[in-house]
């Protein structure tokens, strides 16, 4: 039986997820109710999303999530920079983050054009 945990593409974003939530645990205390809870909600978006598009009756449905997805994608991708120009973290610290975050983008678009032919 086919199964979301067997899409790269959220294996990949999972894996994202757990990164940034460890990359975060870094971040100072007067952030927990600000940076730190937006990046966690955006990256956890990513599978989030995946899962319950994967689980629509239809393709227009999927898309749709998946269009959610990619939009957080670009979300935590700023988030990550911004939290470098703050300080919090360095350009060493999100170098797997950053490369999960290209991946992850490529085969969402790459889904969502899939899921676009007729």
């Amino acid at each position: 039986m086919a199964n979301y945990k067997n899409l790269i593409a959220w294996q990949k974003a999972h894996k994202l997820a757990l990164l940034i939530y460890k990359l975060t645990e870094s971040f100072p205390r007067h952030e927990q109710f600000a940076l730190t809870t937006q990046l966690r909600r955006a990256v956890l978006s990513i599978p989030t999303n995946i899962v319950e598009g994967y689980n629509r009756k239809s393709k227009k449905e999927f898309v749709h999530f998946i269009d959610i997805a990619l939009g957080s994608v670009a979300e935590v991708e700023y988030l990550l920079e911004f939290s470098v120009d703050l300080g919090y973290i360095n350009e060493a610290d999100i170098k797997e983050s950053k490369m999960l975050i290209v991946e992850v983008g490529k085969l969402l678009w790459s889904i969502q054009k899939s899921q676009l032919q007729p």
